[in-house]
């Protein structure tokens, strides 16, 4: 059997797709799925009861917390962390489960395959571009799923109270012991304004900044101007989505400048 915990913060809306995509070619016992709604104001756990699930509620708040519950609760091993609006194939979850046979693989997750649907025009270049930047070193991160072994799950949990849960889960492991599975793939929606992909990346800024706080550093190194310059001379990407990317990345960093000196400024007027 191989557990599954989704945990759901209000996602009456998009749960149902997820669980319907997750256990439609299914067999019987083959997956013990728990999903977890946390702080719920919505319809959530009634959707996820719909579909025959196990459902762990609680008033508090937290993905990680929530993550946590849905762990303690699990029957089996491998363990599936499935966020809930991803869609994970029953197909997709076989061979992430297999993967996991592999010698010293400990954790794998499946290649993503974006939605732009709604996206504006503007944040469909900026995410053509980030994915191709970010694509050799993602693995764990930022595919709305990761899958751990007994010995995996041994190393990345119990989980801390952590904003980004699968960068920790990433972190936790060598590029030997992690993998990607190309015959996996994951449905994930993207930020459909530019606006939305700014909120995204102070959140990014601030889970790595506490991953480093807590002795998890990056293992890959920085995003060059450098590779961007390749993916134009490999046609990767056009010159109109570079010259996008690179405006929403001033912003960006404009917007992150000034936001440290606020902070600096209400340091100093209170020592």
């Amino acid at each position: 059997m191989t557990s599954v915990v989704i945990p759901a913060h209000n996602e009456e809306a998009v749960l149902g797709r997820c669980l319907s995509t997750l256990l439609a070619d299914a067999d019987e016992d083959e997956f013990d799925v728990v999903v977890v709604p946390n702080a719920c104001t919505d319809d959530t756990a009634a959707v996820a009861r719909q579909y025959g699930v196990r459902v762990v509620e609680t008033p508090y708040g937290g993905k990680a917390h929530a993550l946590r519950l849905g762990d303690d609760t699990c029957r089996d091993f491998p363990r599936v962390y499935l966020d809930a609006d991803i869609e994970l194939s029953t197909q997709s979850v076989r061979e992430l489960v297999s993967a996991l046979q592999r010698p010293g693989v400990l954790a794998c997750a499946p290649v993503p395959r974006w939605d732009l649907s709604g996206a504006s025009r503007i944040a469909r270049r900026v995410h053509r571009v980030h994915d191709r930047l970010i694509a050799p070193s993602r693995v764990l991160a930022g595919v709305g799923v990761y899958v751990l072994s007994k010995d995996g799950h041994a190393k990345a949990f119990p989980l801390p109270d952590v904003i980004s849960d699968d960068g920790w889960v990433h972190r936790s492991f060598t590029p030997l012991e992690r993998v990607v599975v190309p015959s996996a793939e994951s449905v994930v929606r993207p930020a459909r304004t530019v606006r939305a992909h700014l909120r995204r990346r102070k959140r990014v800024r601030q889970g790595n900044r506490e991953l480093a706080a807590l002795g998890r550093p990056p293992t890959e190194g920085r995003l060059r101007l450098s590779s961007l310059g390749s993916l134009i001379t490999r046609r990767s990407v056009s010159l109109v989505d570079a010259a996008c990317y690179l405006t929403v990345l001033v912003v960006d960093k404009f917007l992150a400048r000034r936001k440290a000196e606020v902070d600096w400024a209400a340091d100093a007027s209170t020592r």
